[in-house]
């Protein structure tokens, strides 16, 4: 529709200003959008469902942003198959981690405009310092729903800007798997150069510690049960790696690789059946981080262990918005990539499940919107 002839100065610098207001509040005219839910009716399980969903326009301190890329992480397929606690909800748009660019801004926003390439945050409610008891309410794609959308509303002080050398594929992998592997290594571990650290398995938050371990100095050691996966491992910084397949007894290997020091961080994706073992291959003054459980929770930590070699033990589920943004300025500093192993298409997210399933993966994978 055309805009009506302008009849005077006065007017034209109403309507000017009028334009300019519209404009910086970038109001969007999309109404609908393609989402993928998890739906889960009844005792079976999760369906990921693709649907047509509203795109909610954004309030006050909020913005809209147009997804480009998500990534999975092992927790999206533990919450598909329903292992993972998610309390009674029965409707949710998974994962938590995804980049993407504001399309539209609400009233009072103030820290983006409309174009800024962003990244969620994976506790929307956790800013700085330590988590506050709601914290665990606000996890994307869990207990709120997450990114796997092609437009997502979220307040302000849910995003970080992302690293301007980075793709939106490479972007979207940081949210969770990167700022885990920097709250354990850096803000909870106090890593230093030099330091042995020992990273278990080649997925996400173990290539994201080898990144940033190799960066910083430190001297990285990981662990694949795949010869090929080890030698990718080397190409990235690692200056020992270690196949638990052929080599059973690996925290012994670790202390020889180390000349009897060990390692002084740990990366413990594994749980139950690689806690003892990692404890084991640690020097004095140590610190392990335990993130996941692959092999299962539970299990006795040796108190004895810790206290005689005076090893500090830390849980991490992922990290602050204040832990992302000084992680951001490592990877811009050291032009740090993310490791992307394969990428699948919108309409083929059903597959990037399967593929994480197998575990097969190397890095991150990612679905581009």
């Amino acid at each position: 529709m055309g805009m009506p002839p302008l009849r005077s100065a006065h007017g034209s610098t109403l309507l000017l200003l009028l334009a300019l207001l519209v404009g910086s509040q970038a109001v969007s005219a999309q109404t609908t959008q393609k989402q993928y839910r998890l739906i889960k009716e009844g005792d079976a399980p999760f369906t990921l469902t693709l649907l047509d969903a509203p795109v909610r326009q954004p309030g006050e301190h909020e913005v809209l942003v147009r997804v480009h890329a998500v990534s999975l992480n092992r927790r999206d397929v533990m919450i598909a198959k329903g292992f993972y606690p998610i309390g009674a909800n029965k409707s949710l748009v998974p994962l938590s981690d995804g980049a993407g660019e504001i399309a539209a801004i609400g009233g009072n926003v103030t820290r983006f405009k409309v174009g800024d390439r962003v990244a969620a945050i994976f506790f929307q409610k956790w800013l700085e310092g330590r988590p506050a008891a709601d914290v665990g309410a606000s996890a994307m794609g869990g207990s709120i729903d997450g990114m796997l959308s092609q437009y997502v509303t979220l307040h302000e002080d849910g995003l970080v800007a992302v690293p301007g050398h980075l793709s939106y594929e490479e972007a979207a992998t940081l949210p969770c798997a990167a700022v885990t592997a920097w709250n354990a290594l850096i803000t909870r571990g106090h890593m230093q150069t030099g330091d042995n650290v020992l990273l278990l398995g080649t997925g996400g938050v173990s290539i994201f510690g080898l990144q940033f371990a190799a960066a910083a100095g430190a001297k990285p050691i990981i662990t694949s049960s795949s010869d090929e996966k080890l030698e990718r491992a080397k190409s990235l910084g690692a200056v020992a790696t270690i196949n638990y397949r052929t080599t059973p007894e690996w925290d012994k290997a670790v202390r020889d690789v180390t000349h009897g020091v060990g390692a002084h961080q740990v990366l413990e994706v594994g749980g139950q059946g690689t806690l003892a073992k990692s404890i084991a291959s640690m020097g004095g003054g140590g610190h392990v981080a335990i993130i996941g459980g692959l092999a299962g929770f539970g299990g006795d930590i040796p108190a004895v262990s810790l206290v005689g070699r005076s090893i500090s033990v830390s849980g991490i589920f992922v990290g602050s918005r204040a832990d992302f943004e000084t992680m951001n300025a490592f990877i811009t500093e050291h032009k740090l990539r993310p490791i992307v192993d394969k990428v699948f298409e919108f309409k083929n997210a059903q597959a990037a499940y399967d593929y994480m399933d197998t575990g097969n993966h190397f890095g991150k994978l990612v679905i581009r919107l």
